[in-house]
Order: structure tokens, then C-alpha cells, then sequence
């Protein structure tokens, strides 16, 4: 199942609903805990995972979609495998962390949030990128046909 290469930057899609479920956590778990640190806290997480971690992965996967010499790639490739790990070993660490009860409710208030609207955004500049890939192929295919 192949797709055109610029297809693979609506991977927006799959990080905005993993997004949504974990803002959707936090959000759920923050009314008991509405204060000022709080609201900080929520925000570090956010500059942290913006900064070292979901803005550097949607540049590099952006990068290397970018850079397919074939037009039309598998599905799947919108991560490479590495990724694909991470996002495992996150899901199941989260799950994890939840089901046993080791991570107090004042930690996954504050920390989904901050990591859910991280991860939106990351979701939403994907589909920037692929807006923008998606502009810039039409205006070449329309000087191509200038051309002939």
C-alpha cells in the first residue's frame, strides 16, 4: 500500500489523535488541581518536549520524507522504525504508569497536559509541512505545464 511521498506528512493525523487522548487524560484529571504551580509546571513539560523532543522529530521526519528520490512510499513511513519504538515504549510507560497507580493524579494532570499540547502542535505543524509541500508541488506542476 503505497501513498505519494507527500502523503506521508499527514502523519498530523496520527499525532493529533495520540494528542487528543493524552491532553483529554490531563485535562480530566486538573480541575482538583487549578493552582499557579500547576499552570507552570504544565508549561515547562510543554516547552521540553516542544523544544528537545517533537520540534526536532517533525523537522527530521519532515527532512527525510522530503528526501525520497521515489514518489510513492509504504503507508507506514511517515516514522522511521526508532520512532516507532519510542511511541511504543511512551504508550506503554503511560499505560503503565496509570494502571499501577505509581503516578500520583497531581503527576498526570500536569504532565499529560503539558505533553498533550506539545504533541498537538507537533501534529499541527506536520500538517503545515504538508500544506506547504502540497503548494509548492502545485505551483512546479503548473510551471511545468507553462512550459510545454
Amino acid at each position: 500500500m503505497k501513498v505519494k511521498r507527500n502523503t506521508l506528512l499527514l502523519a498530523c493525523f496520527v499525532w493529533s489523535a495520540a494528542a487528543f487522548n493524552i491532553l483529554r487524560i490531563g485535562l480530566m484529571a486538573y480541575p482538583s488541581y487549578l493552582f499557579v504551580q500547576n499552570y507552570l509546571l504544565s508549561i515547562l513539560v510543554f516547552m521540553v518536549f516542544r523544544i528537545f523532543i517533537f520540534g526536532k522529530l517533525v523537522k527530521k521526519h519532515t527532512a527525510r520524507i522530503n528526501a525520497y528520490q521515489e514518489e510513492r512510499q509504504f503507508f507506514l513511513k511517515f516514522f522511521d522504525g526508532k520512532t516507532f519504538a519510542i511511541m511504543a515504549v511512551m504508550m506503554a510507560g503511560g499505560i503503565g504508569l496509570r494502571v499501577s497507580g505509581l503516578a500520583p493524579e497531581r503527576f498526570i494532570a500536569v504532565f499529560y497536559t503539558g505533553l498533550g499540547v506539545s504533541l498537538l502542535l507537533a501534529g499541527m505543524l506536520f500538517g503545515r509541512n504538508y500544506g506547504k509541500a502540497v503548494l509548492a508541488a502545485t505551483v512546479q506542476d503548473k510551471a511545468a505545464r507553462k512550459e510545454e
